[in-house]
């Protein structure tokens, strides 16, 4: 069975969902907010959007433009930050938290193909100079690749992954897990399922077992949990959080939210309440933009990859980029070429497809899922 680049047939192909689609489907919401609540509220969730400079990063890789096109390729960096409260920085000041989910979104010039492509955090990488909140540059390092956040933000993120891909990033959105938790509560809640229980001592993060719907800290501590389920690291994880924000977005996008005015609100105001992005996406016109470009092409038409990786030699509990593989996915989004057909398609047979659910079973379970 061939596989696209950069996918990882160990995860059930319906869980492919992560941060962007938080993003990206409640802006869909933002349609009826004329009918709901007029120019006031408009502003007031316009306000609530940060900003994020993105000015003075130095010498950047050159986009790849096509001429005689309606749109050009775009190419956005997502990022979900994880700040907890009491937490120190590198070089021990105030950290800005850290990337637990990193996403390129690249959504093609003729609007036909997006794939969102996700960076493990325990990523090894080159990481290049960036300066911290204080001014001080902390000078290039191999290093994990979340640590680029921990030490300059959105900014040092964004220089970190240009250099590593040499693509040419168009915009930077951050979405903040603290308000994740609102607009989970927001919507009443998630349901979950989990084939075991979680007793993660070092993240004091316990979970019973079961199907069931979790809000406030419990939906925080799902998508965190780490120790103690599944493989113990950042895959597992990713599955995870696939599979929550696959059943988040299916609610924020169903009736009983859209067309319920006051949930409505609430959602918005904790989405827009925790998003960040530099200054030409920064406010709900170009943002909404972006949604409808997004939804043109068909959320379910969004393909979801992970950058090839491997094991790090000198640490087994760390990855790296699987190479030529990673550096050819890199290339072929820079120059906007389709990423190939989808997989072939298998064997029917009885045998086969019991095998296939069996498989399925296993995988889910290995990433602390119910199947």
């Amino acid at each position: 069975m061939r596989q696209e680049p950069g996918s990882d047939e160990r995860r059930p192909r319906r869980r492919r969902r992560r941060v962007v689609l938080i993003v990206l489907a409640s802006l869909l919401g933002l349609l009826l907010i004329a009918s709901v609540a007029g120019v006031l509220i408009y502003n007031h969730l316009n306000s609530n959007i940060g900003h994020i400079s993105v000015g003075g990063l130095g010498k950047r890789p050159v986009k790849v433009e096509k001429k005689h096109v309606a749109y050009q390729a775009m190419d956005v960096l997502l990022i979900g930050s994880d700040t907890r409260k009491g937490q120190k920085g590198h070089i021990g000041g105030a950290t800005p938290g850290l990337s637990d989910t990193t996403i390129v979104l690249h959504l093609s010039a003729d609007r036909k193909h997006a794939y969102a492509v996700s960076i493990p955090r325990d990523s090894m990488v080159k990481r290049p100079a960036c300066t911290q909140s204080n001014g001080r540059v902390d000078p290039p390092s191999l290093t994990q690749f979340n640590d680029a956040y921990a030490i300059g933000g959105a900014r040092c993120t964004l220089k970190t992954v240009e250099a590593l891909t040499n693509i040419h990033l168009d915009h930077v959105v951050v979405i903040d897990f603290n308000g994740f938790r609102k607009m989970v509560d927001a919507l009443g809640g998630v349901q979950v399922c989990l084939p075991h229980e979680v007793d993660d001592n070092i993240g004091h993060i316990h979970l019973k077992a079961g199907t069931y719907t979790v809000k406030g800290d419990k939906a925080l501590d799902y998508v965190r949990v780490r120790h103690g389920i599944g493989d113990g690291g950042d895959i597992g994880r990713i599955a995870r959080q696939q599979a929550f924000l696959a059943s988040l977005t299916h609610k924020a996008v169903s009736t009983g939210t859209l067309t319920n005015p006051k949930r409505l609100y609430s959602f918005l105001d904790a989405v827009t309440s925790s998003i960040s992005a530099d200054t030409s996406l920064g406010n709900l016109k170009d943002l909404f933009s972006l949604g409808q470009q997004v939804r043109g092409i068909g959320l379910d038409n969004v393909r979801f990859l992970t950058v090839p990786v491997e094991a790090y030699p000198p640490d087994p509990n760390r990855l790296q980029w699987r190479e030529p593989e990673a550096n050819q996915l890199w290339s072929k989004l820079r120059r906007d070429d389709p990423l190939g057909s989808k997989q072939t398609k298998e064997s029917t047979s009885a045998a086969t497809r019991k095998k296939q659910t069996e498989a399925q079973k296993q995988r889910a379970a290995a990433n602390g899922l119910c199947s």
